[in-house]
């Protein structure tokens, strides 16, 4: 089951939040991306990256290695989309953050590069499996400001690491085993800055379906005030 909707939000006037995914018989890839650039670039760069991953990993699956994957594939399409921002002057600059997972046999890998995140829920508890490359995170990590200081914190939305700001990319990869969650929430900052996590919980366990979760929890964030777009993908078994 698979649910997935994105919403402009309350303020901005350009979605560029892109998600996607794709499932044949052999491997699954989910990725959920937050453009940034201005105009339409980020649009253009969260786009690009999600077809761009897709499309490596169908013609890469059968000549190689499943556990390189989905970090190569990133790697590319982050080279991909900087020579793209430098042949034209609107796309200077534009880049995207990314959230993918890539379930293959009993593989199943998240990749992260910059703010979106991936959260895994098992039963009644819920874990963010991802972690932030932003400038927030890094305070926190090293005892400047504490979690609850973070949450409202003035320069909460600069990010550390994107796709397309420069030719080479670090990616972190997370692999996880396939019976340690249920199910799997890919999503753009836009959700997590309106609610925590155990309120995405609660919406995604009363909700009928994983479709209607994702619908649930982007209402949620806009009456919370939608300051940004907001983007949710779901998928795993039965609620």
């Amino acid at each position: 089951m698979v649910g997935i909707c994105t919403d402009v939000g309350n303020v901005r006037k350009l979605n560029e939040d892109y998600a996607n995914y794709f499932i044949d018989d052999k491997f699954e890839i989910f990725i959920v991306a937050d453009g940034m650039g201005g105009h339409n670039a980020g649009e253009i760069a969260s786009r690009s990256v999600v077809d761009d991953v897709i499309d490596y990993i169908k013609k890469n699956y059968t000549h190689m290695k499943a556990e390189e994957l989905l970090k190569s594939a990133i790697e590319d399409a982050n080279y991909n989309i900087y020579v793209d921002s430098l042949k034209q002057e609107a796309l200077n600059g534009m880049g995207t953050t990314i959230t993918a997972c890539f379930v293959s046999g009993n593989l199943i890998q998240v990749a992260n590069v910059g703010d979106s995140c991936c959260l895994g829920i098992k039963d009644n508890t819920i874990k963010k499996i991802t972690k932030d490359h932003s400038l927030v995170q890094e305070l926190v990590d090293c005892g400047s400001i504490t979690e609850k200081e973070a949450k409202n914190h003035p320069h909460k939305n600069v990010i550390t690491r994107a796709i397309g700001t420069s030719s080479t990319v670090n990616v972190d990869i997370f692999t996880i085993n396939r019976m340690e969650f249920e199910s799997l929430v890919l999503c753009s900052d836009g959700l997590t800055n309106e609610l925590s996590i155990e309120e995405i919980l609660e919406t995604t366990k009363t909700s009928s379906s994983y479709q209607e979760a994702a619908e649930n929890l982007i209402f949620s964030a806009k009456q919370r005030g939608g300051r940004d777009n907001i983007t949710v993908l779901i998928f795993g078994g039965e609620i």
